[in-house]
C-alpha cells in the first residue's frame, strides 16, 4: 500500500523533518508518525491490534499461575545521547529492571512519547530504533504506547514514560523489608558509571579513558541468580540516590543497619577521579545496569560466583553485611581506617539523570 492509497500526502522525512502540532493531534499526520515510526521499529502481534488497549495472554509460568508485577518510570536524561546509551535504551532497561528485581519475568512493555515541536524526526527515529533494539534484544515487546506533542519551548525534546508488566512464581517473596542481620551486600560491578558519563557529557570533560554508561536490562543476570536456589532477600538496581540512597531504603524497610567496606567497593579509578573532580560522592551517584543482591552469608559465595561467571556481573563484589541497629544507619569503614555515615542522598547531585 503506498501513502497516497493510506492518505498520506507524502512519507515522512526522517533526516530533516521536525514534530509539529499536527503529529499529537489525533489526525492523519499522527497517524502516519505512528506508522511509519513507531510501528515500523517496534510492531508486533500485539502492537498490531490497533487497539486503545492490548489484549494479552494470561501470565503462566512454567505452566502455573503466577502473579503479575507493574512497574512505571518516566525518563526525562539529558542530554538524549550520551556515552553508552540514549533516552531510547535507557527507557526499555530502567523498567524491565525494575520489574526483574522483583524477582519477575518481563513479559511486556508500553510506552508514552511526549514530544516538542520542532524535535528533528532524525533524532526521534534514532531513539525509537534504539528503544526497539533494546526491546528485541531482551526479548519483551513493546506492546502499547501513545504520543502527545506539547508546543514549541513548553517540553525538552523528548519525554518518554515506559510500563513494564511480569510474571512473578508465587512461592517467590523478594522485597526491602527481608534483609535480616548477618545477611551480606552484593554489588554486580562498578558503581557511578552512568551518572558519571552523562556529568562528563554535560561538562564537556575529557579522561585518559572514556566513561560509559552502564546502561543495561539485568533480568538475564536475575534469571540465572534466582536459578541457584540460594536464599536471596532482596534485589534493587541503584539508580537515582545511588547505592548510598538505595541501601538506607532497604535498610528503613527491613529495621536493620549495614557496614560497608570502602576497600571493597568497586569503582572505576577513572570514575572515582571524575568523581572527586566534580566535588561527587560516587556512592550517590546513578547506575542503570547495576545490582544490589542483600542475601544470606551462607550463600554469599555461590552467588558471587554466578554474578561474576556473566558479562554484566564481571565485577560484582562482595562490599558490606547487614547487622542489628535501631537507627537504621548505613555505615562506611573508610580506606584510611574510620569510619563514616552513608546518608541518604540530600537534594539532587545530578539533575536530569534518567
Amino acid at each position: 500500500m503506498n501513502d497516497v492509497k493510506r492518505g498520506y500526502a507524502r512519507p515522512l522525512d526522517l533526516r530533516h523533518g521536525r514534530v509539529d502540532m499536527s503529529h499529537g493531534a489525533g489526525g492523519r499526520a499522527m497517524v502516519q508518525l505512528v506508522a511509519e515510526l513507531f510501528h515500523r521499529h517496534l510492531g508486533n502481534q500485539y502492537l498490531g491490534q490497533g487497539n486503545d488497549g492490548a489484549v494479552l495472554p494470561a501470565p503462566l509460568l512454567d505452566g502455573q499461575a503466577a502473579r503479575l508485577v507493574m512497574s512505571t518510570d518516566c525518563h526525562v536524561v539529558s542530554p538524549l545521547f550520551f556515552p553508552g546509551g540514549d533516552i531510547g535504551c535507557l527507557s526499555v532497561h530502567g523498567t524491565l529492571n525494575d520489574v526483574a528485581v522483583m524477582g519477575a519475568k518481563p513479559l511486556y512493555l508500553a510506552a508514552g512519547f511526549i514530544l516538542e515541536e520542532g524535535f528533528a524526526l532524525a533524532d526521534l527515529a534514532r531513539i525509537v530504533e534504539s528503544m526497539a533494539r533494546a526491546a528485541n534484544d531482551a526479548g519483551v515487546p513493546v506492546v502499547t504506547g501513545d504520543t502527545k506533542v506539547v508546543e514549541r519551548g513548553k517540553g525538552d525534546g523528548i519525554f518518554i514514560t515506559t510500563t513494564g508488566v511480569g510474571v512473578l512464581p508465587d512461592a517467590l517473596d523478594l522485597g526491602g523489608a527481608r534483609a535480616r542481620p548477618g545477611d551480606v551486600v552484593l554489588v554486580s560491578g562498578t558503581l557511578g558509571d552512568h551518572g558519571v558519563a552523562i556529568m562528563s557529557l554535560r561538562e564537556n570533560l575529557t579522561f585518559e579513558a572514556a566513561i560509559q554508561s552502564d546502561t543495561a536490562a539485568l533480568h538475564g543476570l536475575i534469571a540465572d541468580l534466582l536459578a541457584t536456589g540460594a536464599d536471596i532477600r532482596c534485589l534493587r538496581d541503584p539508580t537515582r540516590g545511588g547505592l548510598a540512597s538505595t541501601l538506607n531504603e532497604i535498610a528503613t524497610q527491613s529495621g536493620v543497619g549495614m557496614v560497608l567496606q570502602e576497600k571493597a567497593i568497586p569503582i572505576k579509578p577513572v570514575v572515582a577521579a571524575a568523581c572527586e573532580f566534580l566535588g561527587l560522592d560516587p556512592l550517590c551517584v546513578a547506575n542503570e545496569g547495576k545490582l544490589i543482591v542483600i542475601c544470606a552469608a551462607a550463600d554469599a559465595p555461590r552467588l558471587l560466583a554466578t554474578l561474576q561467571a556473566h558479562p554484566l556481573g564481571a565485577d560484582a563484589a562482595l562490599i558490606g553485611t547487614v547487622m542489628a541497629d535501631a537507627h537504621h544507619f548505613v555505615q562506611l569503614h573508610t580506606a584510611f581506617g574510620g569510619r563514616r555515615i552513608v546518608d541518604w542522598l540530600s537534594g539532587e547531585q545530578l539533575p536530569r539523570i534518567c
